[in-house]
């Protein structure tokens, strides 16, 4: 298996190409000392239901996965907290404004982006929303559907990530633990 930082040849630090594998998680560089270690990219996930036994579900309109189920989230940017990147993005992807959330669990995954595969953190949190009035299907996302909690199937859903989350998310809300 390749190290996952094989296509960074050059320290970040001072554009030297001793840059060689330090272990399983970083390079470090021959010339100044320089340490990377290989991270996973911070990523939200909002679940959203609407009081009546339904969640929020987006039809995603790119790769990866295009065509399948998922759920309103996205990368976090630098500076913002994991709650305003959740917000952000599902304002972003469904119009919606968010007014609370209350996180529930995280998923290590890959995510395939531009031909290269990224190592994320997803943080799913549970928002609410008091207006749905201004709900639109935007940015990466096809169409927005409501689908009952029972009823939802994870193998719909296109990301490995978002297929673990609502199984797990069916077994809370079975279990009364939402």
């Amino acid at each position: 298996m390749q190290h996952p930082l094989h296509l960074f040849r050059h320290c970040p630090k001072c554009g030297s190409t001793e840059f060689g594998i330090n272990d399983e998680k970083s390079k470090r560089c021959g010339a100044c000392g320089f340490v990377y270690y290989f991270n996973p990219l911070a990523a939200t996930v909002g679940i959203i239901t609407d009081g009546n036994g339904r969640i929020l579900v987006a039809r995603r309109a790119k790769e990866p996965a295009m065509g399948t189920l998922d759920l309103p989230g996205g990368f976090c940017d630098s500076y913002e907290t994991a709650e305003e990147g959740v917000a952000r993005e599902i304002l972003e992807e469904t119009g919606l404004v968010v007014t609370g959330t209350r996180y529930l669990f995280s998923i290590p995954n890959t995510y395939l982006y531009s031909g290269m595969e990224l190592h994320t953190m997803d943080m799913f949190f549970m928002c609410t929303v008091k207006d749905y009035s201004t709900i639109t299907a935007n940015d990466d996302v096809d169409r927005l559907q409501w689908i009952g909690i029972e009823e939802l199937d994870s193998r719909e859903f296109g990301l490995q990530s978002i297929r673990k989350s609502i199984d797990i998310f069916k077994e809370m809300y079975k279990n009364n633990e939402l």
